[in-house]
């Protein structure tokens, strides 16, 4: 067995894939689009979803280690799909800062480039486009 994930095809365009440490399971659906039911992530919502969760994840990493807080940070985003060949095109991501924190502008730019730096986004072709703001609360 392989370490990370066991994913199970359901059949009807649907899969179970299982974290083999945790056991956490994620259920995936073809979306509607595409001939699913688009009852839950479809995989192509998983990889944008992950560009988004790396994101924060890495900012929460860089703000760990410069005593930053941004518990309660936010993430949005828009997945644009083209067709010629099937893919994810452009992933439009709105991370929104809490509120009641104001940021300097050195703290600013460690989470700015922190997102930038996610291992997710570095691994994804060239050709997607990948559209990042951040919104500070001042």
């Amino acid at each position: 067995m392989k370490n990370t994930a066991t994913i199970e095809y359901l059949g009807e365009l649907r899969t179970k894939a299982r974290h083999n440490r945790s056991g956490q399971e994620i259920i995936t659906d073809a979306p509607i689009d595409n001939q699913g039911k688009g009852e839950a992530f479809s995989p192509t919502d998983l990889a944008s979803t992950s560009l988004a969760s790396c994101m924060l994840t890495v900012m929460g990493i860089a703000a760990k280690t410069h005593s930053i807080d941004i518990k309660g940070a936010i993430a949005e985003l828009n997945k644009i799909m083209t067709d010629n060949p099937r893919r994810i095109a452009r992933i439009e991501i709105d991370i929104f800062m809490p509120q009641n924190i104001t940021y300097s502008s050195k703290e600013k730019a460690i989470l700015t480039n922190a997102a930038k730096s996610c291992p997710v986004g570095r691994s994804l072709h060239p050709d997607l486009e990948e559209v990042l703001q951040i919104h500070w609360c001042d």
